[in-house]
Protein backbone atom coordinates (compact mmCIF):
# COMPACT_ATOMS: atom_id res chain seq x y z
CA UNK A 1 0.00 0.00 0.00
CA UNK A 2 1.87 3.09 -1.03
CA UNK A 3 -0.31 5.45 0.45
CA UNK A 4 -0.26 3.55 3.70
CA UNK A 5 1.49 5.32 6.82
CA UNK A 6 4.81 3.35 7.98
CA UNK A 7 3.34 1.90 10.99
CA UNK A 8 0.10 2.39 12.75
CA UNK A 9 -0.84 1.08 16.35
CA UNK A 10 -5.07 0.67 16.74
CA UNK A 11 -6.10 -0.59 20.24
CA UNK A 12 -2.93 -2.36 20.97
CA UNK A 13 -2.79 -4.15 24.21
CA UNK A 14 -0.11 -6.79 25.93
CA UNK A 15 0.27 -7.69 29.16
CA UNK A 16 2.93 -10.16 30.92
CA UNK A 17 1.23 -13.57 31.74
CA UNK A 18 3.52 -13.48 35.31
CA UNK A 19 3.69 -10.05 37.86
CA UNK A 20 6.92 -8.56 37.64
CA UNK A 21 8.83 -7.65 40.89
CA UNK A 22 5.12 -7.74 42.59
CA UNK A 23 3.33 -6.01 40.06
CA UNK A 24 1.48 -6.62 36.99
CA UNK A 25 2.41 -5.09 33.86
CA UNK A 26 0.16 -3.99 30.48
CA UNK A 27 1.12 -1.83 27.32
CA UNK A 28 -1.86 -0.13 26.17
CA UNK A 29 -2.11 1.96 23.03
CA UNK A 30 -5.52 2.40 21.75
CA UNK A 31 -3.85 4.67 18.68
CA UNK A 32 -0.55 5.44 17.32
CA UNK A 33 0.56 6.37 13.83
CA UNK A 34 3.57 7.43 12.54
CA UNK A 35 3.84 8.63 8.20
CA UNK A 36 6.44 7.48 5.87
CA UNK A 37 9.45 9.53 6.09
CA UNK A 38 8.26 10.79 9.65
CA UNK A 39 10.27 10.72 12.76
CA UNK A 40 9.24 10.42 16.71
CA UNK A 41 10.44 9.77 19.74
CA UNK A 42 8.47 7.40 22.47
CA UNK A 43 9.66 8.63 25.74
CA UNK A 44 9.01 6.44 29.60
CA UNK A 45 10.95 5.63 32.43
CA UNK A 46 13.22 2.36 32.80
CA UNK A 47 11.07 -0.46 32.80
CA UNK A 48 8.68 1.30 31.09
CA UNK A 49 7.78 -0.72 27.85
CA UNK A 50 9.96 0.70 25.41
CA UNK A 51 11.39 -2.87 24.53
CA UNK A 52 8.45 -4.15 24.54
CA UNK A 53 7.12 -2.21 22.01
CA UNK A 54 9.56 -2.62 19.92
CA UNK A 55 9.35 -6.36 20.45
CA UNK A 56 5.52 -6.28 19.38
CA UNK A 57 6.23 -4.02 16.64
CA UNK A 58 9.09 -6.01 14.93
CA UNK A 59 6.75 -8.93 15.48
CA UNK A 60 9.01 -10.83 17.51
CA UNK A 61 6.41 -11.08 20.43
CA UNK A 62 2.47 -10.90 19.95
CA UNK A 63 0.21 -8.75 21.36
CA UNK A 64 -3.06 -9.79 23.81
CA UNK A 65 -5.29 -7.60 21.35
CA UNK A 66 -5.32 -4.99 18.66
CA UNK A 67 -3.07 -4.36 15.17
CA UNK A 68 0.04 -3.10 13.76
CA UNK A 69 0.16 -2.42 10.39
CA UNK A 70 3.70 -2.05 8.75
CA UNK A 71 3.40 -0.35 4.99
CA UNK A 72 0.00 -1.35 5.31
CA UNK A 73 0.76 -4.84 6.19
CA UNK A 74 -0.58 -6.38 9.88
CA UNK A 75 2.55 -8.10 10.57
CA UNK A 76 0.99 -10.44 13.38
CA UNK A 77 -1.27 -12.15 10.34
CA UNK A 78 2.33 -12.86 9.17
CA UNK A 79 3.48 -16.19 10.54
CA UNK A 80 7.14 -18.10 10.71
CA UNK A 81 9.29 -17.77 7.31
CA UNK A 82 6.78 -14.96 6.15
CA UNK A 83 7.34 -12.59 9.41
CA UNK A 84 11.23 -12.65 9.39
CA UNK A 85 11.51 -12.03 5.74
CA UNK A 86 8.92 -8.98 5.90
CA UNK A 87 10.77 -7.61 9.11
CA UNK A 88 14.07 -8.07 6.85
CA UNK A 89 12.52 -6.46 4.21
CA UNK A 90 10.46 -3.76 5.67
CA UNK A 91 11.99 -2.76 9.35
CA UNK A 92 16.10 -1.78 10.19
CA UNK A 93 16.88 -2.18 14.18
CA UNK A 94 19.42 0.07 15.82
CA UNK A 95 20.84 -2.00 19.33
CA UNK A 96 21.44 -0.01 22.66
CA UNK A 97 24.76 -2.58 22.51
CA UNK A 98 24.80 -2.58 18.76
CA UNK A 99 24.40 -6.47 18.58
CA UNK A 100 27.48 -6.92 16.11
CA UNK A 101 28.48 -9.90 15.02
CA UNK A 102 32.21 -10.67 16.47
CA UNK A 103 34.54 -12.14 14.40
CA UNK A 104 33.06 -10.54 10.79
CA UNK A 105 34.08 -7.06 9.31
CA UNK A 106 32.20 -4.06 9.11
CA UNK A 107 30.70 -4.64 5.73
CA UNK A 108 30.21 -8.85 6.92
CA UNK A 109 27.91 -6.99 9.27
CA UNK A 110 26.10 -5.00 7.29
CA UNK A 111 25.55 -7.65 4.44
CA UNK A 112 24.35 -10.18 6.95
CA UNK A 113 21.06 -7.79 7.08
CA UNK A 114 20.65 -7.95 3.26
CA UNK A 115 20.40 -12.10 3.15
CA UNK A 116 16.38 -12.05 3.94
CA UNK A 117 15.94 -8.76 1.26
CA UNK A 118 15.09 -8.54 -2.42
CA UNK A 119 18.90 -7.08 -2.53
CA UNK A 120 20.56 -9.92 -5.57
CA UNK A 121 23.48 -11.55 -3.91
CA UNK A 122 26.03 -10.01 -6.55
CA UNK A 123 24.89 -6.00 -4.86
CA UNK A 124 25.36 -6.87 -1.46
CA UNK A 125 29.04 -6.59 -0.88
CA UNK A 126 28.96 -3.28 -2.97
CA UNK A 127 26.11 -1.21 -1.20
CA UNK A 128 27.64 -2.37 1.96
CA UNK A 129 30.87 -0.61 1.27
CA UNK A 130 28.66 1.93 -0.52
CA UNK A 131 27.00 2.71 3.02
CA UNK A 132 29.52 2.58 5.39
CA UNK A 133 31.64 5.16 3.07
CA UNK A 134 28.74 7.25 3.11
CA UNK A 135 28.88 7.09 6.79
CA UNK A 136 32.46 7.98 7.31
CA UNK A 137 33.78 4.35 7.85
CA UNK A 138 36.87 4.15 5.93
CA UNK A 139 38.27 0.67 7.23
CA UNK A 140 34.99 -1.97 6.01
CA UNK A 141 37.05 -4.79 6.53
CA UNK A 142 38.32 -3.98 10.19
CA UNK A 143 36.36 -6.50 12.38
CA UNK A 144 33.37 -4.79 14.03
CA UNK A 145 34.92 -5.34 17.53
CA UNK A 146 38.11 -3.76 16.83
CA UNK A 147 36.61 -0.91 15.93
CA UNK A 148 35.58 2.74 18.37
CA UNK A 149 32.45 2.94 19.73
CA UNK A 150 31.34 5.43 17.17
CA UNK A 151 32.05 3.48 14.69
CA UNK A 152 30.58 0.44 15.80
CA UNK A 153 27.49 3.12 15.99
CA UNK A 154 27.90 3.92 12.25
CA UNK A 155 28.19 0.23 11.31
CA UNK A 156 24.82 -0.31 13.25
CA UNK A 157 23.32 2.41 11.28
CA UNK A 158 24.45 1.11 8.21
CA UNK A 159 22.88 -2.57 8.98
CA UNK A 160 19.56 -0.82 9.83
CA UNK A 161 19.25 0.93 6.49
CA UNK A 162 20.69 -1.50 4.47
CA UNK A 163 17.84 -2.87 2.84
CA UNK A 164 15.47 0.68 2.37
CA UNK A 165 13.42 -0.01 5.51
CA UNK A 166 9.67 1.63 5.43
CA UNK A 167 10.71 2.03 9.11
CA UNK A 168 13.63 2.24 11.52
CA UNK A 169 13.32 1.48 15.37
CA UNK A 170 15.94 2.63 17.46
CA UNK A 171 16.15 1.07 21.15
CA UNK A 172 18.13 3.42 23.50
CA UNK A 173 20.70 3.97 21.19
CA UNK A 174 22.72 7.20 23.05
CA UNK A 175 22.65 4.86 26.60
CA UNK A 176 25.75 3.83 26.32
CA UNK A 177 27.38 7.09 24.80
CA UNK A 178 28.48 10.49 26.46
CA UNK A 179 26.64 13.33 25.68
CA UNK A 180 28.50 15.05 22.77
CA UNK A 181 28.44 11.52 21.22
CA UNK A 182 24.98 10.80 21.85
CA UNK A 183 24.20 14.49 19.88
CA UNK A 184 26.14 13.07 17.29
CA UNK A 185 24.74 9.93 16.76
CA UNK A 186 21.14 10.93 16.59
CA UNK A 187 22.23 13.33 14.35
CA UNK A 188 23.67 10.39 12.48
CA UNK A 189 20.38 8.42 12.64
CA UNK A 190 17.94 11.44 11.78
CA UNK A 191 20.14 11.77 8.43
CA UNK A 192 20.63 8.35 7.86
CA UNK A 193 16.63 7.93 7.87
CA UNK A 194 16.47 11.00 5.99
CA UNK A 195 18.48 10.10 3.22
CA UNK A 196 15.96 7.01 2.72
CA UNK A 197 12.88 8.09 3.28
CA UNK A 198 12.58 5.88 6.31
CA UNK A 199 10.40 6.67 9.12
CA UNK A 200 11.98 6.89 12.46
CA UNK A 201 10.74 5.37 16.16
CA UNK A 202 13.51 6.06 18.72
CA UNK A 203 12.47 4.84 22.34
CA UNK A 204 14.69 6.73 25.00
CA UNK A 205 14.68 7.72 28.44
CA UNK A 206 17.31 10.00 27.88
CA UNK A 207 15.74 13.81 28.72
CA UNK A 208 18.63 15.44 26.70
CA UNK A 209 17.48 14.06 23.06
CA UNK A 210 13.97 15.29 23.28
CA UNK A 211 14.52 18.55 21.86
CA UNK A 212 16.09 16.98 19.03
CA UNK A 213 12.08 15.43 17.66
CA UNK A 214 9.83 17.30 16.55
CA UNK A 215 6.80 14.96 17.77
CA UNK A 216 6.86 13.29 20.79
CA UNK A 217 4.97 10.89 23.24
CA UNK A 218 5.20 9.41 26.16
CA UNK A 219 4.38 5.46 27.73
CA UNK A 220 3.18 6.60 30.86
CA UNK A 221 2.08 5.08 33.99
CA UNK A 222 1.57 0.58 33.24
CA UNK A 223 3.00 1.75 30.01
CA UNK A 224 -0.31 3.47 29.10
CA UNK A 225 0.48 5.70 25.68
CA UNK A 226 -0.35 9.44 26.41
Amino acid sequence: MPDAPALKITDLRFRYPRPREGEAFELRIPALVLGQGEQMLVAARSGGGKSTLLNLICGLMDPDGGSIEIAGQNIHALHGPARDRFRGRSIGMIFQTFNLLTGFSAAENVMAAMMFSAIPSSEHRSRALGLLASLGISNPHENAENLSVGQQQRVAVARAVACDPVLVLADEPTASLDPENAANAIDLIEKACQARNASLLCVSHDPAIASRFTRREALGHAGAAS
